[in-house]
């Protein structure tokens, strides 16, 4: 939270054993910080950090009350505070968490007495889907143009004949062949798959394979424990005969499927429906001071009813991890969280990468400098609630409350795996700018300041830049994107789903050799 005192300085700090704050807005030089009488020493771009006091060279650099890296050379109070002068060395972060560990929200805040509800769609199996769709889905490369040519002779005329159907889609992926049966990766992709033929927000699917992949649909059913029935079909082209033969099959199958998929109507349905995934994208230094933290209170209004938030990207929590082993429910569940981190650093060894090599350049000319402070930032999108579960890539999600999944940090990757895992909403904070979107789930896009929100008002639902300027609290902000959640939940269109995003976001994470 910011300090009280702080809402009219020209910057923000946000813990009172931070050695460095944040721009609100741009700082010429020569400024006296108000009320640290510090002057600053260069401009200071909007949303980057100037140091509060002097740092020796090796010292901690901190904000959130945390470590975010350490001085690279001598920083004198005043000074501009980034690349040039921070950089990442390895420390002992579970000691420094035990002093600075987060507090909970307070009662009010997490309101559980409330017993709110959106207006969703009961499938027969007990689920609630926040959309209707018919799904396309195909087993490897070679049969995307057949199933986007059947997507696409379902481009108009629905919405007079079937009302009630949100469209016919294709998530189409470009693997499938290359892949060893028995692999790893084989069995990702077979899990992302399965996930998806199974979603809530389905009403039916039809999967398009060519005959002679490696992932082959009678391999994948085993796999899954799926059977063919009328909201599940298969087909293959060569078993059509060739590409206007299985365009044609399909075009008839879907045909079959549109009647019963309109059968359908919204009832009331409670917050415990809602699985909501969590992701942001084109970070800048004011998503942990706004668009992240907002988004947290609504995740904490969602847990507080029995609901669900899924948290990802391992690679964009490195080094805030302990924040969440200190929340998890058991020592178990902490373990399974850094066992995935220790996965991601052999990954990286064994690859000849970097975990301080992601925060990419929009990021770094948003104000963020190391890799410590994005996690720090980005913790702060799941709230204050324990963490009570880890699964694995694409895993089906059964626990309530917040859990984490372990994806790349790359956002189609990441909220594919989240969506495979039973999200049936998500949330998209964003600092430099966005557009995404991921069928057949709706996104809700949270930018972090009014600037953003000016440039690219036509790409974002929810403007957090308020939060920045002082005009509104985190509560208000909070409570305005969990009322938008419930809305995009009851079948409000978000403005992703107006443009028409999400077919091609659909990347299932390829982990190993492709031969």
């Amino acid at each position: 939270m910011q300090e009280v005192n702080e809402q009219v300085s020209e910057v923000i700090r946000l813990h009172v054993a931070d050695t460095v704050a944040i721009a609100r807005t741009a700082i010429p030089k020569g400024t006296v910080l108000n009320p640290y009488g510090v002057v600053v020493q260069q401009d200071i771009p909007a949303g980057h950090k100037v140091a509060l006091h002097a740092v020796p060279k090796g010292q901690l650099v901190k904000r959130y009350g945390q470590v975010i890296g350490f001085a690279s050379i001598p920083i004198e109070a005043g000074e501009h505070v980034h690349l040039h002068n921070i950089s990442m060395q390895d420390f002992d972060r579970a000691l420094e968490a035990a002093a600075d560990k987060r507090p909970p929200v307070d009662a009010g805040r997490t309101a559980a007495t409330r017993a709110d509800t959106f207006m969703g769609i009961r499938r027969e199996d007990g689920r609630v889907a926040t959309r209707n769709f018919i799904g396309v889905l195909t087993t490897v490369n070679c049969s995307a143009t057949v199933a986007r040519a059947i997507e696409n002779h379902f481009q108009s005329g629905l919405d007079e004949q079937f009302p009630n159907v949100d469209g016919v889609v294709a998530l189409t992926q470009n693997f499938g062949c290359g892949i060893g049966t028995k692999t790893e990766t084989m069995a990702t992709l077979r899990r992302t798959l399965t996930g998806y033929a199974k979603h809530p927000n389905f009403a039916a699917v039809l999967i398009v394979g060519l005959g002679c992949e490696s992932n082959q649909i009678s391999d994948l059913f085993q796999f899954s424990g799926m059977e063919e029935c009328d909201r599940l079909r298969t087909m293959t082209i060569q078993g059509a005969g060739g590409t206007q033969k299985a365009i044609e099959e399909g075009v008839a199958v879907i045909k079959q499927m549109l009647p019963a998929a309109n059968l359908v109507e919204r009832t009331p349905a409670s917050v415990s429906e809602i699985i909501l995934a969590l992701e942001c994208g084109g970070s800048d230094s004011y998503s942990g001071i706004s668009a992240n933290p907002a988004l947290g209170y609504a995740v904490d209004r969602i847990v507080s009813q029995g609901g669900t938030a899924i948290l990802s990207e391992t690679s964009e929590i490195y080094g805030a991890e302990h924040l969440l082993t200190h929340r998890a429910i058991s020592r178990e569940v902490g373990d399974k969280l850094i066992r995935r981190i220790e996965w991601w650093e052999d990954y990286c060894r064994r690859t000849g990468s970097e975990m301080n090599n992601n925060p990419s350049a929009g990021n770094k000319a948003g104000g963020l400098t190391t890799i410590l402070e994005k996690s720090l930032g980005g913790i702060a999108k799941a709230g204050t609630t324990p963490l009570v579960d880890v699964y694995e890539y694409a895993e089906p999600v059964e626990a309530r409350g917040l859990v984490f999944m372990d994806t790349p940090g790359y956002d189609p990757m990441a909220v594919t795996g989240q969506v495979a895992g039973g999200a049936n909403l998500l949330c998209f904070t964003t600092g430099r700018g966005s557009a995404f979107g991921c069928k057949p789930v709706p996104s809700l896009k949270l930018c972090s300041n009014d600037a953003l929100w000016k440039r690219q008002e036509e790409d974002i639902d929810v403007n957090c830049g308020g939060i920045v300027t002082g005009a509104e609290s985190l509560e208000e902000v909070g409570e305005r994107i969990y009322r938008q959640i419930l809305r995009m939940a009851s079948g409000e269109k978000t403005k992703s789903e107006k443009f028409g995003y999400g077919s091609l976001e659909f990347v299932p994470w390829i982990k190993g050799a492709i031969m």
